[in-house]
């Protein structure tokens, strides 16, 4: 079959952190709230199935909520039964998204550093961006914190990235948040746009970003990417839009043509296809009940895959239509939740990016192919 990445939630959405801009915050309560937790039962059962397929490269991806409140001994628990159920020659990836408060020991750095754990760190720039939503459950900032983590994490050798919201404070410091990271010695850089819906009023939340600054913030990120040297430093969004330009490939799912590139697994072993998705009409199944492999093949995966392609007129007859593919299908959700057939609330941000991008992004691509542009192994 074809492989597929596992994107797993051993805590749900419990968390250690209370931000403002929190979209479990804007969901259902359907999705649950407090601690839940994955049990030694759902785990093996869910490592013993995914390695059993003997993929050339299982990848776990380990998120939230908050996944560090699992604590190190069911990490450590993870990694073993990983290398039980493998066989020789079969490739484990391990990343694991964080807000990096509980990575406070060198206990956990030496792990995450033995066991070759990716980490993502949630960091939103200089401290009075990041602390301006990023609080904890008592109502304080983190950004110490964080950079705490981080430098324990620089000097135990842990490779890290970095992951950054984009809402309507932040997404006017773009020269100062890229510069942050810079000077954090990060190289491989994300950035999410924060768009989400006021359970209360039914309007936009008030911290989204707008449709016109996170245009101009793609716009003035990508000039000083170009200007620091796309052969020294990745960025995802940008990365997959290379990707296309080069092998007509995307190789994240906001831009591809169909949402089929991962699995969620929750806490209780419950199966969505999509972690903006967990809702009990996208249920697919649960690993207790079903082989993962069914699950992931399952025709509601594929059904929910093919609602991408629910395109709006005005996407069908754009210009940009093949490198954007409509965007992400959360980004009309919350505009049309039935069938997601409506533009994205993007739509001005991306037309504005790729009219001011797609020239360059082509000649860096004819450089690549050309062998004049030769980006590293690790930003390919």
């Amino acid at each position: 079959m074809q492989p597929f990445t596992l994107l797993i939630k051993p805590s749900g959405s419990d968390c250690n952190l209370d931000c403002t801009y929190c979209f479990y915050k804007c969901r259902p309560l359907e999705i649950g709230h407090g601690r839940q937790r994955m049990t030694t039962e759902v785990l093996e059962r869910l490592v013993k199935d995914y390695m059993g397929l003997r993929f050339q490269l299982s990848g776990f991806a380990w998120q939230g909520g908050e996944p560090t409140v699992m604590g190190l001994d069911f990490f450590k628990r993870a990694v073993e039964l990983q290398t039980r159920y493998g066989v020789a020659g079969q490739e484990v990836g391990n990343s694991i998204q964080t807000n990096a408060v509980l990575l406070d020991s060198a206990e956990w750095c030496r792990f995450l550093q033995e066991s070759k754990f990716l980490v993502g760190v949630s960091i939103d720039g200089p401290r009075d961006l990041h602390d301006h939503y990023r609080l904890d459950l008592g109502g304080h900032g983190t950004w110490d914190r964080v950079m705490a983590a981080i430098g324990r994490m620089k000097d135990s050798g842990v490779e890290y990235n970095t992951l950054t919201l984009i809402n309507r404070l932040t997404a006017d410091h773009a020269d100062e948040i890229f510069d942050f990271l810079l000077d954090l010695g990060v190289r491989y850089l994300q950035f999410i746009p924060c768009v989400e819906v006021d359970p209360e009023t039914g309007q936009i939340a008030e911290f989204s970003v707008t449709p016109k600054q996170y245009g101009d913030f793609l716009c003035r990120v990508f000039d000083r990417w170009m200007a620091f040297g796309p052969n020294k430093l990745s960025i995802r969004d940008f990365d997959s839009i290379l990707s296309h330009c080069i092998s007509g490939r995307h190789s994240i799912c906001t831009f591809d043509r169909q949402c089929s590139q991962y699995i969620v697994v929750e806490h209780q072993g419950d199966v969505f296809p999509c972690d903006f998705f967990v809702e009990p009409k996208w249920r697919l199944g649960n690993i207790l009940d079903t082989p993962i492999e069914e699950l992931a093949a399952c025709a509601r995966k594929k059904a929910f895959a093919r609602m991408k392609t629910n395109l709006a007129n005005k996407c069908i007859v754009c210009r940009h239509l093949a490198i954007c593919r409509g965007g992400c299908m959360k980004d009309r959700a919350p505009f049309d939740s039935d069938n997601y057939g409506r533009e994205s609330s993007f739509c001005e941000s991306y037309r504005r990016f790729f009219d001011h991008a797609m020239p360059r992004f082509l000649q860096v691509a004819a450089q690549i192919r050309a062998g004049v542009l030769v980006r590293p192994a690790h930003l390919a």
